[in-house]
């Protein structure tokens, strides 16, 4: 077990990890609408979107992964109009190239922000689907 850790991303905002690698599979914590310098992205849901998933690239960047070998993600949403706004830009960054996917209503986020998106990732250059 692998504790994987970027820069590139906000760091952990309590005692957690930024992902765990185990042997070919990364696991993602939560990544929120955060730069990596801590920053709280303002905005409509469309900019805090694409930052979750640029942090989400960085961490599987770090351990060896990507966008494109991730097998699952869960969405988390306080907002369910939402859906539609987060559709279109998660479609941006996956390229047809969709993983099992859940979304779900929360009553409330850390740090109060609309969004949050973990992902497990497959750690192999040669695989993509």
């Amino acid at each position: 077990m692998q504790r994987v850790e970027t820069q590139n991303a906000p760091a952990a905002i309590g005692p957690y990890s930024q992902a765990i690698k185990v042997g070919d599979m990364v696991y993602t914590s939560g990544q929120i609408p955060l730069t990596p310098d801590g920053e709280m992205v303002e905005g409509d849901i469309h900019d805090q979107v694409r930052q979750v998933l640029v942090n989400l690239q960085a961490v599987l960047e770090a351990a060896g992964s990507g966008l494109d070998q991730i097998i699952k993600t869960t969405i988390y949403l306080t907002d369910m109009d939402n859906f539609v706004a987060v559709n279109k830009i998660y479609a941006e960054f996956f390229a047809g190239n969709y993983p099992a996917r859940s979304t779900v209503a929360v009553k409330s986020l850390p740090k109060g922000v609309d969004i949050e998106i973990d992902a497990v990732a497959y750690v192999n250059q040669d695989y993509t689907y």
